[in-house]
């Protein structure tokens, strides 16, 4: 259950580092570095081991809210370290914690959220829920499903294809809005507009 009054905190999900930057599984950082661009805020270094930029989502008034945008400079297989320091550094409730990542079992570009659930052999995932149990909020983008042979390892840290980022920005765009409705407006609001 999500707490109205206390801050949000959205972990993008990803590996630091420029080689991973465009990478299939580094779309969690992706989608939050156009969260920090649509706050107008700049990532500044935290001593959780994590980029982070605070800002406010949301309408201007009593219903905008408290959000604390993050990149855990662990790796991937080790962001839940960061995200139970972020989580206790600015005292989040578990319910408003939003994990945004990439989805093999998902067609491309597509959007699930989702309220707590198992990793599906996620290491980001699986390390947050080693940490701090499965009860928070997920945005799968999907990333599709390896073709041929190539092995789910090398698939998710390649670059996404030419013909992939055609549309990637909307996709990306697409999944900012969805995590912005569901701190806003909830997550069967999110689910219902965004769910494909």
């Amino acid at each position: 259950m999500s707490d109205a009054v206390g801050p949000w905190l959205v972990v993008g999900l990803g590996n630091p580092g420029p080689e991973y930057a465009a990478n299939r599984h580094n779309v969690g950082f992706m989608v939050a570095d156009l969260l920090a661009e649509r706050m107008g805020g700049r990532f500044k270094a935290h001593k959780a081991r994590a980029q982070v930029v605070e800002g406010r989502v949301g309408p201007p008034g009593p219903g905008s809210r408290r959000v604390v945008v993050a990149k855990p400079l662990s790796f991937m297989n080790l962001s839940g370290g960061p995200t139970t320091a972020l989580r206790d550094f600015y005292k989040v409730p578990v319910g408003n914690i939003v994990a945004i990542h990439d989805e093999l079992d998902i067609d491309y570009g597509a959007l699930r959220l989702k309220l707590g659930g198992g990793d599906n052999g996620h290491n980001g995932l699986k390390s947050i829920t080693k940490s701090l149990g499965a009860e928070y909020h997920r945005v799968r983008f999907g990333i599709g499903r390896p073709p041929g042979r190539i092995q789910v390892a090398d698939f998710v840290l390649k670059d996404f294809s030419s013909a992939e980022r055609r549309e990637l920005d909307y996709f990306v765009d697409r999944a900012a809005d969805a995590v912005e409705t569901l701190i806003v407006d909830g997550l069967e609001r999110a689910q219902s507009s965004y769910n494909t």
